[in-house]
Formats: C-alpha cells, structure tokens, sequence
C-alpha cells in the first residue's frame, strides 16, 4: 500500500520502521515542527535516513498541509501519536481516509495523558485502540482495539514499553490491512462510557501523603518514568520513582502521621501514608540527579523522628 505517516518521535518512527520492513511505500512523513533548542524528532531523524519526503507544518489545518497530502496521492493516512490537530478537511484527503492510534480503550481515557490515569485509578486493565480521527477528542468510530493488564506494580514505564508500544505498532499493520481490504467495521463510541481526562502535570502528580497508602502507591506508579510524582522532604522538592508498598497488616503496626519519615536504610527510607508505608528506593531531588533515596537521607541529615515531616 502507498501511505503518509504523521506523528512524532519514538511511537512514529517505529511505526514507520514496521510500515518500511514489510515492503509498504511510505510517500512521505508529517511531523511537528521542533521547538527552538529542542533535539530533532525521532520520526523525522528516521524518515530523512530514509530519504523520505518529511513535511513540518506549524498547522495541519493550513492550505499548504492539505495540498501536500494530496499531492502524495496515498491509500491510507497513519497518525502514529500525534499532539496537532487534524482536521477533517485533512483526514479525509487518502484514498481510504485515515486511521489514528491511542492508548487507552476508548471511549475511557480520552486524551493525552491517557496511560497515567488508568494506573493512578487502579486499574488492572488498559489497552489500546485504533479508530477514525474526527473532529472531536478521541471520539470517531473505533477499528479495533487490544487489551492488556497493569500488573500491582506495573509502572507507567512497563504498561508503555512492554504492552502499548509494541501492540500498538501491530496493531496500526493490522488495522491498515484490515482498511485496505475493506474487512473492517466501525464502530460508534458509546458516549455513556466516555471519559476525558487532561494532562498529567504538576498538579496532579503531588502526592497527598495523607491519601490511602493504596492510592500514593498507585500515583508513584502512573508517574514513573514521567513526570514523576512529587513532594517536598526537608524542604527539598523530591520527585520519587521506584519504590515500595507496606500496607498494615495489623493494628497500630504504622507509628506516626501521614507524611513523617519513619525509617531510613542504607538503600531507601520509609515514609507514613493512611493504612502503611511507602518504602522510598529511588528519588530526584529538583535539579540533581536521580539517587538512592538512602544517600538522599544521608545527604540532608534527614532523620526519622517525629516532626520530620514530607510536604504534601
């Protein structure tokens, strides 16, 4: 088949390397424009390699994007993570329209930070879906769609990396196949189930230590590798990621109150939540480097007595 990728970095160059290995003429590539000091994209490094045609439009609502599409006169639109909006005007410019990745089962989980939220709500389940782009968020008719666990302490790393991206990349194959062929069906979202949820940033990533040790759990999880949740330890911003779940088993097994460091070991040091303690390993404290949370203590005479308290 004879198709346009248009996404951004690692996703859509894997896309685009899957799409090239199996003899598909990729016409051209539709990337973001980087931003000034930013380091060249990945599905534009990869797409130039190639010696492909690579096209970076502030808006791919412009006359000049819609009249590039066409003049590559393609099968099948791919939007491998894409974060500009695509109109319709767009979409609707390949031969057999255009087919978009997202990584969560929609209609749950709309929008772009839609791997964080399911891990951070405690799921056991996500997936991913491949569906028509409209001018809607993440509504059109879905194609297919694949599932796969969250494990207890799955990160958003492992979900990503060891679930998502790969399904995801076969599943655009599958789908573009499926399209090509005229055996797919499409499916309305039921907007009873739908969900929308915004970006993970700061705000949602700070830790409330005196939540359930259940849901700070959960948050550290949905935040590693990014963007990493945070508080504040001896008055030093702490962005934590690899640690460690100790719910209470009997009563009054946890001394202290929610937010008070109340172990240290060489390795990691223990923080008070509701209902047990977060066993911290691995931290960033803001502008350094990511260290043993057992140095970090060592490093600003943190001691664990009562007082010593986490800023929430």
């Amino acid at each position: 088949m004879r198709i346009t990728i248009i996404g951004q970095q690692d996703f859509g160059k894997a896309v685009l390397e899957a799409f090239l290995a199996r003899g598909d003429e990729v016409a051209g590539v539709f990337c973001k424009p980087e931003k000034p000091g930013e380091k060249p994209d990945a599905l534009r490094a990869a797409a130039e390699a190639a010696g492909l045609k690579v096209f970076q439009f502030a808006s791919l609502k412009s006359p000049e994007a819609e009249q590039a599409l066409r003049e590559l006169n393609v099968d099948l639109g791919i939007m491998a993570y894409v974060l500009q909006f695509a109109p319709q005007s767009f979409v609707s410019i390949p031969k057999h329209g255009t087919i978009q990745y997202h990584p969560s089962l929609l209609p749950k989980y709309r929008g772009p930070s839609s791997i964080n939220w399911p891990i951070a709500r405690g799921d056991s389940e996500t997936g991913l879906t491949i569906f028509r782009p409209t001018d809607g968020l993440d509504e059109g008719p879905v194609i297919l769609q694949k599932r796969c666990p969250i494990g207890p302490d799955d990160t958003l790393g492992d979900v990503y990396f060891k679930h998502l991206f790969p399904l995801g990349v076969a599943a655009m194959l599958e789908a573009a196949d499926l399209v090509l062929a005229g055996k797919h069906q499409e499916v309305e979202q039921d907007e009873a189930q739908a969900s929308y949820e915004g970006w993970f940033k700061a705000e949602e990533s700070r830790i409330n230590w005196a939540n359930h040790v259940d849901q700070v759990y959960n948050l550290i999880r949905a935040c590693n590798p990014a963007p990493g949740a945070w508080c504040e330890l001896d008055g030093v911003k702490v962005s934590i990621y690899d640690c460690r779940k100790h719910p209470v088993r009997t009563f009054g097994a946890v001394r202290g109150k929610p937010g008070e460091v109340v172990q240290i070991t060489e390795q990691s040091l223990f923080i008070n939540a509701q209902g047990g303690t977060i066993e911290v390993l691995r931290l960033k404290p803001e502008g350094g480097k990511k260290v043993d949370a057992g140095e970090f203590a060592r490093s600003q005479g943190l001691q664990a007595i009562a007082g010593k308290k986490s800023g929430g």
